[in-house]
């Protein structure tokens, strides 16, 4: 059992770990200013929270959650099986692709998350978790409108033309922003909270609601939507001792939920004003990923490879829209998307966590009706990244709040349940703090360290190969570039490295250097179209390549027949 230190430190690690998650990025010396970066914190925080956790709270975390450590190393289990059994890189099933970065090892830090915040009993440990997602978004709130009225200082490419936040794209900071307003509505509902920070507190969701608008991400709005409306039906629930006025309340939000949802899909009232081509879009994806997942059952086509499967696996209607050269490395669904990296099996271990965490809400929500922010905080900030997960696809940034407050609600439950049952029964609860606990003679400062150090080395690679990417091809130097194509451990190969590198040279009057890391890319990965493509185009290619190229961009993207006959420039 954890000693009351012990748990203020994790809850200190897991709180900072997961707002600098979120908020962290780095610009001028990386290509992707978002993802190895939030990689590599995830690592360093998610390995040095579990051996905190574990060292001194394994005992306790076996006996109370056996279930939910069971299904977090199943899901493991078969994420390494759709790694070992997939056609396409190693390499990349561990680290993901160019620009997601979610392949095996970012799962592995999540799940490490969830298992590390399972742990947690003091209240006030729930309340840093909370109290650190609530500073991350007044962040981005901020950071977005010095963006919008002054000028992003990030130097980064946007060609949205809209905010960005510290997640890089619109439809990301518009999500996060809605799960931030939901969380703070439900934080400004409590009666403890002064009336000078509730009038703050409604002037920043003002300006929220603005920038999620500004955003353009209809999934903004929607979770905005969705999560302040289950904060209003816990106060509803509270304010009256009759259950009629929540239930009316909620076959209310249900029926207009429905609606939304018709008019999502172009059916309905709503339709005008709710449809966008991109639900039609993100239809396809849907369907691609399914596909995949009727082709490899068991196994799936690996970790972060939907991209090189999208062309073989979509329908024949995607190649009117979006067309037949738009194409997908995600599903736009994370549901979706981990059925389809490692088939059944790990879809069945993932919706298993989602349904312990939903018993969890339900235990603690039917125990009582007062109004419990905390509950309702970390119940509404997961279902609203839940929300999002259905047509989004996944990202760090916005991942590790799913990971964490799912790990947090199960941990609440039980510690509320212990509560009660101690009350009860006049007893010492099992959560106590004693004197004695296991590892007392190890110092959770110094396992942290090590763990930082552990998650950082394992971590690291991506960020490292992409800043040595970033500086030279900055540096123009031939010899520069062709060191930083060397595979090593810190310097793990990566296709679009190579494409990219093979265009540089095409384009600087190098037709052998062109050449030579175009074969290498396919030779990386025959299931890369990009890297076939590129080959048959490559100036050096002789007609026996170019065959070859046709041959295999033919097999890769079967359905299309503007491939039918050779390509032409």
């Amino acid at each position: 059992m954890l000693k009351m230190q012990t748990e203020r430190y994790l809850s200190r690690i897991l709180s900072f770990g997961a707002f600098s998650v979120s908020i962290f990025i780095l610009w001028a010396i990386v290509t992707d200013p978002v993802n190895v970066t939030k990689h590599f914190l995830l690592g360093v925080f998610a390995t040095s929270a579990l051996i905190v956790s574990q060292i001194f709270g394994f005992k306790q975390l076996w006996r109370d959650c056996k279930v939910a450590i069971l299904l977090a190393a199943l899901f493991l289990i078969f994420s390494l099986s759709a790694v070992f059994n997939s056609s396409s890189p190693s390499i990349q099933n561990f680290y993901g692709s160019f620009g997601r970065n979610t392949g095996f090892v970012a799962y592995l830090f999540l799940t490490l998350i969830f298992v590390s915040t399972l742990v947690l009993r003091r209240s006030e440990s729930f309340e840093s978790l909370i109290k650190s997602l609530l500073l991350a978004g007044l962040v981005n709130v901020v950071y977005c409108l010095w963006a919008w009225q002054v000028g992003d200082f990030v130097g980064w490419s946007n060609p949205f033309n809209t905010i960005l936040g510290t997640f890089g794209n619109p439809d990301f900071i518009g999500a996060f922003l809605g799960i931030f307003a939901s969380v703070l509505v439900a934080y400004l509902f409590s009666e403890k909270v002064k009336l000078w920070l509730r009038i703050s507190g409604v002037a920043i969701l003002i300006v929220t609601a603005i920038e999620i608008k500004h955003s353009h991400a209809i999934q903004g709005i929607v979770v905005a939507a969705g999560g302040i409306a289950l904060v209003l039906f816990y106060a509803i629930r509270s304010k009256f001792k009759s259950n009629i006025p929540s239930i009316l309340y909620a076959v209310f939000v249900s029926m207009t939920g429905v609606f939304a949802i018709a008019g999502a899909l172009q059916k309905g009232p709503l339709s005008q004003y709710i449809y966008k081509t991109s639900v039609t879009l993100r239809g396809e994806y849907w369907n691609a990923g399914i596909n995949m997942a009727r082709k490899f059952p068991l196994t799936g086509v690996g970790m972060d490879t939907y991209g090189d499967w999208y062309r073989m696996m979509r329908r024949d209607s995607a190649l009117v829209l979006p067309g037949p050269e738009v194409v997908s490395n995600a599903a736009h669904n994370v549901n979706i998307d981990i059925l389809a990296s490692g088939g059944w099996p790990l879809f069945i271990a993932y919706l298993a966590l989602i349904a312990i965490t939903i018993i969890s809400i339900l235990k603690a929500t039917f125990r009582s009706k007062n109004y419990d922010w905390v509950l309702v905080s970390l119940t509404v900030g997961w279902v609203c990244y839940q929300v999002q997960a259905l047509i989004s696809i996944n990202q760090i940034g916005l991942a590790i709040w799913g990971w964490l407050f799912s790990g947090a609600i199960i941990a609440y439950e039980i510690s509320t349940r212990e509560k009660i049952e101690t009350k009860n029964s006049n007893s010492i609860p099992s959560t106590s703090y004693k004197a004695g606990y296991q590892g007392e003679n190890l110092s959770p400062q110094l396992l942290a360290s090590i763990g930082l150090v552990i998650g950082g080395l394992l971590a690291v690679p991506p960020l490292s190969a992409d800043m040595k990417w970033s500086a030279a091809v900055k540096s123009g130097k031939v010899a520069n570039v062709e060191a930083a194509l060397k595979p090593g451990y810190l310097n793990p190969p990566n296709v679009y490295k190579y494409l990219q590198a093979a265009q540089l040279f095409e384009a600087n009057k190098l037709p052998d250097l062109a050449y030579k890391y175009s074969k290498i890319a396919v030779d990386f990965n025959p299931n890369n179209f990009d890297s076939w493509k590129l080959f048959y185009y490559i100036s050096k290619s002789s007609s026996a390549d170019k065959d070859l190229a046709l041959q295999n961009m033919r097999r890769l993207d079967p359905k299309n027949n503007k491939i039918l006959d050779r390509p032409t420039s």
